[in-house]
């Protein structure tokens, strides 16, 4: 007769224990059952066991497959009482279904030290979010080994190469004389020194081999591989290291590289340079960075932190400056490249704009819905403040380790930002120079733009269609005019009598009807600082633009007001200058821009990046800037490599950049 998984849970809470009479669903997840055939349990991590293996899926339907084989897997936490396995099957399976990897080998993690038990599958899901290319699965299931229940488990990809996994070019076995063997070839910085491995000639990182595997590899394929990663080693090392074509650039995928690395001080991985999985494809020079794996000690999870780092916490900490060695030298390297410093910012600030904070929390939450029955039934096995591994802390329900989890995600991620900024060069605000945009001046302190209230000049909310905040800065002479979009009538200080940088101050700025001739509507946009900011100037009164008492409401007065050494720190002077939209055609006074014929800029929409086409390549120096139609800036790069569009939204962009003297624009739709 079968028992129904309600009966079964009671029998488990007195006894923890218990013979399946069939093979049903121990809570609301999936069940597998692993049955060896000798009756004994898994000992060994270096010798399969022949098992039978049932799964139970969500709809109670059981696929049964003989002639199994298991073994224990990891390196420390296969000391821990709760135990990870790996799974080879007879043939390749379809195991987690459409979508995922048709393979022998899969893996079977306990995450016992790890009380969420989701830290790997929210980086996972990290790394789906940003470009990087093949991220674990992560199925979750109740496991029964032997007839006794062992916990909750996560199923898992075998880190290896085929499609849905590594997906890279396969080399042929055995090789030829006239094999290409330039790729592919699966590699890990292995703190561990397992496997097929050698020591690099520069850095001393230990790479180990996981494609071609070690019993299919050639001594040939072995010394190419080895002697690539060797020579960008020399690369980074190199005088010319931040050189495009001469450093390490010319090595590495730079937008799987950035990712990677982000993803690894987002998860605060004290591990994640001692264990760094990178990959090289056939005829191409470059390595390619992931997949992340094994992140269970991540997210403030380990208490080296502060027993060998002497840190409370790890939330206000980067990983390059507390992570333990291995493809540590190389980052740190790069650290020195200001194009990292920028890079790093740049794209960390994207992927916060994007809501990658909101996607991990949501992540964390949908998790802990689903592995509500399964954790209780885990945590009467294992216990839930039982210390298994590194924990950091050690709390009485599950639900205080999920909400520690999320807090330290929020908090770690705002501390990035600031750290990402402090690490970044200061670039000086470069000088104005006016395009083919409508523009909005906006308050650094308030974040509110230049508006009208009839002819007087105030502040509002920045509105991006509003057209009563859009301004068109027109070229006079050495100055510039700024022309009211909805009124046509320039920005002016009516200041009168006797005029000079303190003298007479406080007039409310207007509009007035243009004219080039009057001083008064001429103005001087001085750039401060490194943050963007600028000052608005008049010719005439010397005086600055300034926000009224720093007041955030709305229809706060702009003055003509004291032009001094606090021009540089007094927020209530300091203004963003904001591209919105491009300026009709028929406007006078602004540049056409037309496309050089030396060079041209290609947009690939199945690859969804952008690059340059050059007769001469070494020409290729100069920045180029990435506008949303909107001029809200994505992102830039050097004319000689690649900018990746792939996790924009569909819509028109703008590229801008200023070749000699030459000012250009292009228009593309993602």
């Amino acid at each position: 007769m079968k028992l129904k998984s309600t009966i079964l849970l009671f029998v488990f809470t007195m006894t923890l224990q218990t013979v399946f009479a069939q093979y049903v669903r121990m809570t609301d997840l999936p069940t597998i059952y692993i049955e060896t055939f000798d009756g004994y349990g898994i000992y060994s991590k270096e010798y399969y066991k022949y098992c039978k293996l049932h799964y139970v899926d969500e709809a109670d339907n059981v696929t049964s497959y003989d002639s199994v084989s298991i073994r224990g897997r990891g390196n420390s936490t296969w000391n821990m009482a709760k135990k990870p396995y790996k799974l080879k099957f007879n043939n390749k399976e379809k195991f987690l279904g459409k979508g995922y990897a048709k393979a022998k080998k899969w893996t079977l993690l306990a995450n016992a030290g790890d009380k969420t038990m989701m830290r790997n599958a929210i980086t996972s899901a990290m790394g789906e979010f940003t470009t990087l290319k093949f991220n674990p699965a992560a199925k979750f299931v109740d496991m029964v080994l032997n007839d006794e229940y062992v916990g909750t488990y996560q199923i898992s990809d075998q880190v290896d190469v085929r499609p849905h996994r590594v997906n890279i070019e396969e080399q042929p076995y055995p090789i030829t004389d006239s094999t290409n063997i330039t790729g592919g070839y699966l590699l890990e910085v292995d703190g561990f020194k397992d496997g097929n491995s050698f020591t690099s000639s520069t850095y001393s990182a230990p790479v180990r081999i996981h494609y071609p595997e070690d019993e299919e590899i050639d001594r040939t394929q072995t010394n190419y591989i080895r002697n690539h990663v060797n020579a960008f080693e020399k690369a980074l090392a190199s005088a010319d290291f931040t050189d495009s074509v001469k450093g390490y650039k010319a090595y590495v995928d730079t937008t799987s590289l950035i990712d990677w690395y982000i993803c690894t001080e987002v998860s605060a991985n004290i591990d994640g340079f001692f264990s760094t999985y990178f990959y090289k494809e056939k005829d191409d020079p470059r390595f390619f960075w992931g997949p992340l794996w094994d992140y269970d000690i991540a997210y403030n999870n380990d208490q080296r932190v502060y027993s060998e780092r002497g840190l409370s916490s790890s939330v206000y900490s980067l990983m390059i400056d507390i992570a333990y060695t291995g493809s540590k030298a190389w980052v740190t390297k790069m650290w020195k490249d200001p194009w990292f410093q920028n890079k790093v910012y740049e794209r960390y600030h994207q992927l916060l704009e994007m809501g990658l904070v909101d996607y991990m929390q949501n992540k964390v939450d949908s998790l802990n819905t689903l592995l509500q029955q399964s954790q209780e039934l885990n945590y009467q096995k294992w216990g839930i403040n039982r210390k298994m591994y590194h924990e950091m802390v050690l709390y009485s329900s599950y639900e205080q380790y999920v909400e520690d989890l999320k807090t330290f995600i929020t908090e770690h991620c705002d501390f990035l930002l600031q750290a990402f900024a402090d690490k970044k060069p200061a670039t000086p605000t470069p000088p104005f120079e006016p395009e083919e945009y409508y523009y909005h001046f906006v308050n650094a302190k308030t974040q509110k733009a230049i508006d009208l209230d009839g002819d007087n000049v105030v502040q509002m909310g920045d509105d991006l269609g509003d057209e009563s905040q859009d301004w068109i800065v027109k070229k006079v002479g050495e100055h510039f005019q700024i022309i009211n979009r909805e009124t046509n009538k320039a920005l002016n200080d009516p200041t009168t009598g006797n005029v000079g940088p303190t003298i007479n101050v406080g007039s409310q700025l207007n509009i007035a009807d243009i004219n080039e001739e009057d001083e008064s509507q001429l103005w001087d946009i001085v750039p401060q600082g490194s943050e963007g900011y600028y000052n608005l100037l008049n010719v005439h009164s010397m005086h600055i633009a300034n926000l009224n008492g720093g007041s955030a409401n709305d229809g706060t007065p702009i003055l003509s007001y004291t032009n001094d050494s606090k021009n540089g720190t007094s927020t209530n002077r300091l203004w963003y200058v904001r591209k919105n939209g491009s300026l009709p055609e028929e406007v006078d006074g602004i540049e056409d821009v037309r496309e050089p014929e030396e060079y041209a800029l290609a947009y690939n929409t199945d690859t969804k990046t952008l690059h340059f086409g050059s007769a001469t390549p070494e020409a290729l120096t100069f920045t180029v800037r990435v506008y949303t139609a909107g001029g809200q800036l994505i992102g830039s790069f050097r004319a000689d490599e690649t900018f990746s569009m792939m996790s924009q939204r569909p819509g028109i962009y703008i590229a801008t950049w200023t070749a000699g003297s030459q000012k250009r624009s292009v228009k593309f739709n993602r």
